[in-house]
């Protein structure tokens, strides 16, 4: 006979519990064989009273009404909910671990969870109401007194500060100055997290328990502490040529990495932080980092005094297309062999299927290069207009042609390198010619071995030359690559002269030819987040967010959507956009790599080859204003993981949570993502979703449409059931419930009390960020209820209406857009749920005749009585 069960929380991972609450309580739903009628018993063994002795208690069974499971993939089953509360806390420690058996009749042995999820205990962490200890010694035991500590001002709650310096010494001729120093042993822990160089240009996450011991050097590790708190390292560069990392002495101690390019003895500069909150505690450190390179770095003035006049003058709704528009790459989609032919192909097939992309980004192989194909790294830039092969009548004629012929791409940026290419500056070509060179030395690798750069002198020069000359081409944006080149240089005086040049000379220009349309790529070196993409004195830029999307290697796919989820734990902190890179929508990762870069915060890029298109997959992903343009539905913060200390090889799923709206009245999105090779089922609360700790929400997923009933976090008696088989994916929104009461003044069916929740855009994988602005309240004189909401985009737009089949929709519901009645056949209830209330706007729009206003926004308002 089949029986599985699946509880919250879920075994195998550790939940914490706030100071706030007294008591946890545990919910399994049990599915066995449809029709069989087993009197099935539940039971929880923990170790609550005792932490050397298990005792079990019985879960007593739940009516459905209470709890909802919205999803499951069989009908051929019977759900049963079982609940119990433990209350109070645990007397003589911080934790709990826990388990469940469960067994078909009294007659009948009892079976392990953990045997048959294939999976650890749970585990309940209860968060003290007192006080942090503010003796670092308390988090770190063995500082040793070289150390300069610092108690500090933390500009985040409920948290704990201290900067932490040492001496490293000069640099000697070519060779930098070296330290490597203990800091200590953090303690109390049982799990930890950190952000590490999985190479010179990228960030990657890793994972550990009872020792601290990542395979590569760190710039951020986290600790979850036993009591419930977490203790917070940042390593700090990008000040006095100083660079700082994070390692291991072998026995779980943390060491320090220090690198030192100045002729002067410089400083090491860590930065800790404790708090209850983790997210809190990252804050605390950021936010301090950010102080000191503000105060501490360097940039030229004449730069200084330019870049806060442009950032002065800048209008951030200058880059609303950038960010905003979808985005074609060339990259994957028409190969490294680019010529002017393939593009126009690929951007034919895209208006052939109606695909209209804002900004196109002609990538890799445009350039003039003194060997045409072959290895990358053995191939220098000539000269600045494209290469004659591929493009023979100039960059300007193909861009005048582009634009001419596809009005809808509003942008276009060409990549390069920042070197200018891979393989750096040919010295036969123009540009060595017109510029100072110098030849440098990288470090061995990949990317090693002797190559010619602009100097200096004239990397500021050349940087304005080559971006005015792109301008004049009718470029106006730009993916700059392979910055990581500045952390592969060998020689101490090359860093110390080329790492800050290189990025101030770009930054400034970027600024003043493009106003900020550029994306920072493989710049995940400590040098240049601190210095380039910490600081907030400037506009913010896309930054890609991790290694690349690569479609012929499988096992990236699902690493891809977890590296980026904890790459954006610190990258959420700094001055850019997070770029999840592009993807492909005919693939066989694509709707899992879709629904990733939707609740990224972040632009979509796709790079199909030509005709191979998911159209459906598409219109998930973007919508189109009034005025034609396909936009995305971009969230307002920042995708990230929920659970830093999940490992990729636990057995849970991934959840990204974003937010749309204000705090804690807007829509707590979740995108849930099964990055493991089995089947994984889980049961997702509202206690799931940041910022929806307040209030009464509904859950709605957006693969099925379908809703859990009302709940608030302090019930919990809703949780959407889901099943997902490797590869698969969900986003879950959790939205704000307005209760009011309408007022009788003419005959209706309805009842008086009406709950409603505004969905946005249906269909649409964060459809909630379709919402511009909205409002709700009764009208004083006629005591009806008027919704008014302000829309991106045109589509099916959904309200939810408690009891909404009770009343009628011909006599008590009337609604216009900009101000036009539209018409009742373009009004209907959800064939999903007979809750939720629909327009199609795209419909209205077209029979009323409406026109797109100044601010191309789609206005609707709805009328209850």
């Amino acid at each position: 006979m089949y029986a599985t069960l699946t509880c919250h929380p879920p075994l195998g991972q550790t939940t914490v519990v706030g100071p706030e609450k007294d008591s946890v309580r545990f919910t399994v739903l049990l599915e066995s064989s449809a029709g069989s009628q087993k009197d099935w018993e539940v039971a929880l063994w923990h170790n609550f009273e005792n932490d050397d002795k298990w005792t079990s208690s019985s879960l007593t069974s739940s009516p459905e009404t209470t709890l909802t499971a919205t999803r499951s993939s069989s009908t051929d089953v019977r759900q049963q909910f079982f609940t119990i509360e433990l209350p109070g806390r645990p007397k003589n420690h911080s934790s709990l671990s826990y388990t469940f058996t469960f067994r078909a009749a009294k007659d009948e042995s009892w079976k392990w969870a953990n045997e048959q999820l294939s999976t650890s205990d749970g585990r309940i962490l209860y968060q003290s109401g007192g006080s942090l200890n503010d003796d670092l010694t308390h988090y770190i035991e063995g500082l040793p007194s070289f150390l300069q500590i610092g108690k500090e001002q933390s500009d985040s709650p409920e948290t704990l500060l201290w900067s932490i310096t040492s001496p490293v010494n000069a640099a000697s001729g070519t060779q930098s100055g070296l330290a490597t120093k203990t800091l200590g042993r953090p303690t109390s822990y049982s799990r930890w997290f950190a952000l590490v160089r999985l190479w010179s240009p990228w960030l990657a996450p890793r994972h550990g328990r009872d020792r601290f011991q990542p395979d590569k050097e760190a710039i951020l590790s986290a600790f979850e502490r036993d009591d419930g708190s977490h203790l917070v390292v940042l390593a700090v560069s990008g000040v006095d040529n100083v660079m700082t990392t994070l390692q291991h002495d072998g026995e779980g101690s943390i060491t320090i990495i220090s690198v030192n390019d100045s002729e002067k003895d410089g400083i090491s500069r860590l930065v800790a932080a404790v708090g209850k909150s983790l997210d809190h505690a990252v804050a605390a450190v950021m936010y301090h980092a950010r102080r000191l390179v503000m105060q501490y770095g360097v940039v030229p003035a004449e730069i200084d005094a330019e870049m806060k006049t442009l950032a002065d003058d800048f209008k951030p709704e200058w880059l609303e297309n950038w960010y905003d528009g979808l985005s074609y790459c060339t990259w994957n989609g028409l190969g490294q062999h680019l010529n002017e032919q393939k593009l126009f192909d690929a951007l034919e097939s895209l208006s052939k299927h109606e695909i209209n992309i804002s900004n196109l980004i002609i990538d890799d192989n445009w350039q003039s290069l003194n060997h045409e194909g072959g290895d990358q790294f053995n191939n220098a830039w000539m000269e600045f207009e494209a290469t004659k092969i591929g493009f023979p009548r100039g960059l300007e004629a193909t861009v005048s042609d582009i634009r001419s012929k596809y009005k809808h791409v509003r942008h276009i940026a060409v990549w390069h390198a920042l070197f200018g290419y891979w393989g750096g500056i040919a010295p036969e070509g123009k540009i060595a010619q017109e510029y100072k060179t110098t030849v440098v030395q990288k470090k061995k690798g990949v990317s090693g071995g002797k190559t010619t750069v602009v100097a200096e002198e004239d990397v500021g020069r050349f940087y304005k030359d080559f971006y005015q000359f792109l301008s004049s081409a009718g470029i106006d944006s730009v993916k700059t690559d392979a910055q990581f080149f500045l952390d592969e240089l060998e020689d101490a005086t090359d860093r110390r002269q080329l790492i800050r040049s290189y990025q101030d000379a770009w930054n400034i220009n970027q600024l003043r030819y493009f106003s900020a349309r550029s994306i920072s790529c493989m710049s995940q070196t400590p040098q240049i987040i601190f210095h380039s993409q910490l600081p907030s004195n400037r506009p913010r830029i896309l930054l890609r967010n991790s290694d690349d999307f690569f479609p012929e290697v499988p096992a990236s796919h699902p690493w891809h959507i977890f590296c980026n989820a904890h790459n954006s734990i610190l990258n959420q902190y700094l001055n850019i956009l997070p770029d999840w890179d592009m993807f492909q929508t005919s693939h066989d990762y694509a709707s899992f790599h879709a629904a990733g870069r939707c609740v990224s915060g972040g632009p979509i890029y796709i790079t199909d080859v030509p005709g191979q298109h998911d159209i459906d997959l598409i219109a998930q992903m973007t919508g189109n204003t009034p005025r034609g343009d396909t936009v995305i539905l971009r969230p307002q913060t920042v995708g990230k993981s929920t659970a830093a200390y999940n490992s990729y090889d636990d057995p849970v799923l991934l959840k990204v949570s974003t937010y749309v709206g204000s705090a804690h009245s807007g829509v707590s999105i979740l995108g849930v993502f099964n990055c493991t090779q089995q089947p994984l089922v889980e049961l997702v609360g509202l206690d799931a979703f940041p910022g929806a700790e307040k209030g009464m929400y509904i859950i709605r997923d957006h693969t099925s449409g379908q809703i859990t009933k009302p709940t608030s976090s302090d019930t919990g008696n809703a949780f959407v059931h889901l099943e997902l088989p490797t590869r698969g994916w969900e986003i879950l929104s959790a939205f704000p419930l307005q209760q009011f009461k309408l007022q009788r003044q003419h005959p209706a069916k309805g009842p008086d009390d009406i709950t409603v929740a505004n969905l946005g855009i249906l269909g649409k994988m964060t459809g909630p960020a379709a919402i511009i602005n909205s409002s709700s309240n009764i009208d004083i004189e006629s005591g009806r209820l008027r919704i008014w909401t302000s829309l991106k985009v045109l589509g099916t737009y959904g309200l939810y209406i408690s009891n909404l089949k009770e009343r009628n929709l011909e006599d008590d519901f009337f609604a216009v857009i900009f101000g036009r009645p539209i018409p009742f056949h373009c009004i209907k209830i959800s064939d999903v749920c007979d809750e939720i209330l629909e327009i199609d706007t795209v419909r209205a729009w077209k029979e009323t005749d409406s026109k797109a206003s100044w601010s191309n926004e789609v206005a609707v308002e709805v009328v209850i009585r």
